[in-house]
């Protein structure tokens, strides 16, 4: 593409502040972004009225997901507020289109409070298309009175009944499903089929690469760390070297067995990562495993497991077989994290927006799944394979090595490569400047 015609290839992409998974899926489009990837809970020039009102939604949020963790107490609250936000079953499919409570409270603080009008008027004087990560963003947009395209994408395997409009039949609101699945639910919930289009998630061009070449060199290093007896690789291999490349598909291992550990945006699970280390101490110790943790942008979380490592007994082998990966600002750790990703051989995480990057030819070990909408995201990841529910996290050092051993963890990791999408940045880019490309608007055609 020509200098000119990338100047001209620019869009407003909006996120929201809140935890890791509305980011995440905007910043593989940051290169799309106009004047760069906006938080509309935390720009320049923010209303402190609109401050406000957002700082005191991702309190509530944060503290919800902490307080889960006290006995019977945090249980129940969380069970109430999971249930506000919960995925009706899928069949019999029926007319969904009914707002739920939240959609309405939603749309009743946007008007009230002119919530999020200060933003949508002063992008709407230059009306590029816009890309919303979060539905709240995406209706203040409409009901503000945006001039220009508005397309909102999807962030989970599924979505409740607030990601669609108040009135769905009659909105301008354009949707990027990461799935087919999520395609037919927008349909149930009364989103026109001309407005949705099946496009996949978002995922970072450095980890995909043109024409996958960097996702198939990362993949031929990891196959044999996570086949340790070539059971899997002897039986699969004619097919393993037609889909990656025979020169992309390596002999032996040119590194340790490498696990990476991820917390949620709230910091919650931090426990289980200290449960690893210590199961895994002795393989760390021999050279045999290296360990990521993930504190993201969380100093307690960053001291906490740097504690952990001190009581582990591995202080000699920080930064070198067992690493915290911490930043101060969302954006370099997502840089961060997405170049560890390439030398991971196992993503162990609860099965967050994460679970697409799977695509990545990277195995899920699944954490317990906190929410609604994270239980259909395991129920995903199990149906296409490329998602394996953790053990007890103290024997760790046994079953995680018994997979390796069976060639298990390198089907998941095929699994994932040839069954979910890859080309979600690719697919976005082509539709919002009307060029032709891979995604296609929705048909009735499921895959869950």
């Amino acid at each position: 593409m020509k200098k000119k015609d990338k100047l001209k290839h620019k869009a407003w992409i909006i996120t929201v502040d809140m935890g890791y998974g509305h980011q995440r899926a905007s910043y593989p489009l940051r290169h799309l972004a106009k004047d760069g990837i906006i938080a509309a809970n935390n720009y320049p020039g923010i209303t402190e009225k609109d401050k406000s009102a957002w700082a005191n939604s991702r309190k509530s949020y944060e503290f919800i997901s902490r307080f889960k963790k006290v006995p019977f107490l945090g249980e129940k609250t969380f069970e109430i507020y999971d249930r506000l936000q919960s995925i009706p079953k899928f069949y019999p499919r029926r007319d969904l289109s009914k707002p739920n409570l939240q959609l309405k409270g939603i749309y009743n603080m946007i008007k009230k409070f002119d919530w999020g009008k200060h933003l949508i008027d002063k992008l709407d004087k230059d009306p590029l298309p816009m890309i919303h990560t979060f539905f709240v963003t995406a209706f203040m947009a409409e009901i503000h009175g945006y001039s220009g395209e508005i397309y909102c994408l999807a962030t989970d395997t599924d979505i409740s009944r607030t990601w669609a409009p108040l009135n769905p039949t009659r909105s301008k609101i354009n949707y990027f499903a990461p799935n087919s699945r999520v395609a037919e639910r927008l349909k149930l919930y009364g989103v026109r089929p001309n407005k949705i289009y099946v496009t996949g998630f978002p995922l970072p061009d450095e980890n995909v690469g043109e024409n996958l070449k960097v996702v198939k060199q990362d993949l031929g290093r990891r196959l044999i760390n996570l086949d340790s007896k070539k059971i899997y690789l002897s039986q699969y291999q004619k097919t393993i070297v037609r889909h990656i490349g025979e020169n992309n598909l390596k002999k032996n291992p040119t590194r340790p067995l490498t696990i990476t550990f991820a917390v949620g945006g709230a910091g919650a699970q931090r426990e289980l990562g200290r449960e690893i280390i210590i199961s895994l101490t002795r393989e760390i110790l021999a050279g045999k495993v290296n360990i990521n943790l993930v504190a993201g942008v969380h100093p307690q979380v960053n001291n906490f497991f740097h504690q952990a490592i001190k009581e582990a007994g591995l202080n000699r082998k920080l930064n070198q077989g067992v690493k915290v990966i911490f930043t101060k600002s969302k954006p370099e750790y997502f840089k961060r994290f997405n170049r560890i990703l390439k030398t991971t051989d196992i993503l162990w995480t609860k099965p967050s927006e994460l679970s697409f990057y799977c695509a990545l030819g990277i195995p899920i070990v699944m954490a317990p799944p906190i929410g609604s909408q994270e239980i259909f995201n395991r129920q995903w990841l199990q149906s296409i394979g490329a998602g394996i529910n953790q053990e007890d996290p103290r024997y760790t050092n046994e079953w995680l090595l018994d997979w390796i051993d069976s060639g298990w963890l390198a089907e998941a990791a095929m699994q994932g490569f040839l069954e979910a999408p890859k080309y979600g940045t690719y697919n976005i880019e082509k539709i919002i400047f009307h060029q032709s490309g891979q995604a296609k608007r929705v048909k009735t055609v499921l895959q869950y």
